[in-house]
């Protein structure tokens, strides 16, 4: 294999910052004592103590408490738990547990965890191993992450009025893909909310064989800032970023054991109710494999998309603000863990915002293929030749930030598409359209590729063209071949990340595709030239997924 052209490109200064930002907005955690609560009496119907010498009681009635549990292997998890003040063993509440996101401490929730407390639940959040004052290494959500959580149950029901029969996870981001584990490990686990995660590891930092290095390197700083990588970890960064060919299938077999898409049928077989939630701009975890692991849940379940990049539409949340996301997460397990009759599994189980719409207007749709009313085909027919190793000006932003600022300020990713050098970027465009086109879905684009070069990476662009010739970013993807005979053609099917975005009337659409973007690294050899084409035997073209 020829090697990444192009070094590691993430500026980890910038992780490491928006790292340290949010251990600021969060605090420090107390510090926890060195042992664990020993388990209540049977039949105890005093309130449980508390388990160390932290433990606080709020003016809204609810107790927390800070504690140490022993996971798998006896690492220590740095935990706190909430409960309401007068919870005793005479009652059983219902418990959710919250697994802390990648490289923030345990105080994370507790603003949330405070309004679930209120309400009647036992609510106990963990720091995951190998991250701030947990004990271990970083697993990544591998094994000794999902017994963690398994553990966590063990000493919530032991030491806490835990209701055995009512239990559920969730989490943002890390948390999330760990609750969404731990439902296909655990049957007990009868409800989850899994918000800006992923089900497809491989596919989210690693989509079209190609390494998302920005969002691998805002993942590898922020955990090395903040935690202790295991040695398995390290070897797979230096793998990733080094492009080493040779360890692709164990990428591959690495990613594929922290997926919840491998576990599926153990999750449908346990039937837990899952509501999954993401954004559209989600620059870490894109939402294309949520989308496809929804529609292969059997149990209750539901799928939010909205506008936003990673954790962005339920940060305010977690500062204790008013936020939609959140407010549907509570509902979800009152509804699976309370039984309470709130109405939202009588809502249709897809609800999609528009980037273009204004506040929490959402579309309900029965199923995520329901989504689309009309598949319509753009015909690509023109040859074009481009150099690689050129930045062309088209590009899909910066992780965080890009979706971020599409989400509050309405500004995505913007090209002038008339000034883009034909040289360096090839560019289709269909002619304005009479009415405004809802774009709903995953738009799909089908070429044909020949390189003088065996090896090569391309990014596609859809933008929304308008009549001054500024484009805004609609949806993107990379992909990239390796060991292609130069000067043959071969067939490439894309996939772009799912989006749902209105284009105006007396708008077009523009495809764009070039060879460099900073989010990836990119395979393109010194002076190498790639040429898309459309056969008479099989024509390039563009499906764009459209709702009347």
């Amino acid at each position: 294999m020829t090697p990444a052209r192009k070094a590691l490109r993430p500026t980890t200064a910038a992780a490491l910052s928006v790292t340290v930002m949010a251990g600021a907005a969060f605090g420090l955690a107390p510090a926890p004592a060195n042992a664990a609560a020993a388990p209540a009496p049977t039949g105890a119907t005093a309130a449980y103590p508390a388990s160390t010498a932290t433990s606080t009681a709020t003016s809204s009635g609810v107790s927390i408490r800070f504690v140490d549990i022993p996971g798998d292997g006896g690492v220590n998890l740095a935990a706190n738990v909430v409960a309401p003040a007068n919870a005793d063993a005479s009652h059983h509440l219902p418990l959710v547990v919250l697994p802390t996101s990648w490289s923030l401490p345990q105080v994370e929730y507790l603003a949330q965890a405070k309004k679930l407390a209120e309400t009647g639940y036992v609510v106990l959040t963990y720091n995951t191993r190998g991250f701030w004052q947990s004990g271990g290494k970083i697993e990544t959500a591998g094994p000794p992450d999902i017994a963690d959580a398994s553990k966590v149950i063990d000493w919530a029901l032991a030491n806490t009025p835990a209701d055995p029969d009512h239990i559920g996870m969730a989490g943002l981001s890390y948390g999330a893909g760990i609750s969404l584990l731990a439902a296909g490990a655990d049957p007990r686990i009868k409800a989850v909310v899994a918000m800006s995660g992923w089900a497809d590891l491989v596919g989210s930092i690693y989509s079209g064989r190609t390494q998302h290095a920005q969002a691998a390197g805002l993942l590898a700083g922020a955990g090395a800032l903040t935690g202790r990588p295991s040695e398995e970890f390290q070897q797979i960064l230096d793998d990733f970023f080094s492009s080493n060919l040779a360890k692709e299938k164990d990428l591959i077999a690495w990613g594929k054991k922290r997926s919840a898409a491998t576990y599926l049928d153990r999750i449908n077989a346990h039937g837990a109710a899952i509501m999954l939630g993401n954004s559209w701009g989600d620059s870490i975890f894109p939402p294309n494999s949520y989308a496809d692991f929804f529609e292969k849940l059997t149990g209750p379940k539901r799928l939010e998309l909205r506008p936003g990049d990673h954790a962005t539409a339920e940060l305010t949340g977690v500062l204790g603000l008013p936020n939609t996301t959140w407010d549907h997460a509570r509902q979800w397990l009152d509804r699976y863990l309370k039984g309470e009759r709130n109405g939202i599994d009588r809502q249709a189980p897809v609800q999609l915002t528009s980037r273009t719409a204004d506040g929490d207007d959402y579309e309900g749709y029965p199923s995520w293929s329901a989504v689309p009313s009309e598949q319509r085909s753009v015909p690509l027919d023109s040859t074009e030749k481009v150099t690689a190793n050129h930045d062309s000006g088209a590009n899909a932003g910066t992780v965080l930030l890009g979706g971020a600022l599409d989400q509050f300020l309405k500004i995505p990713p913007l090209a002038s598409i008339p000034l883009l050098p034909r040289s360096y970027a090839a560019v289709w465009q269909t002619g304005a359209y009479a009415r405004e086109q809802r774009v709903r879905g995953t738009v799909k684009l089908h070429t044909t590729v020949t390189s003088d070069r065996s090896d090569g990476t391309a990014v596609a662009y859809l933008y929304d063209v308008g009549p001054l010739g500024v484009g805004k970013l609609i949806t993107h993807a990379p992909f990239t071949f390796h060991d292609r005979t130069p000067g043959t053609p071969f067939g490439v099917d894309l996939e772009l990340f799912s989006t749902a975005y209105d284009v105006p009337a007396g708008h077009r659409l523009a495809l764009v595709v070039d060879t460099v973007d900073p989010l990836y690294i990119e395979h393109n050899p010194d002076g190498a030239h790639l040429t898309f084409s459309s056969p008479d035997s099989d024509p390039s073209h563009l499906t764009i997924p459209v709702r009347d």
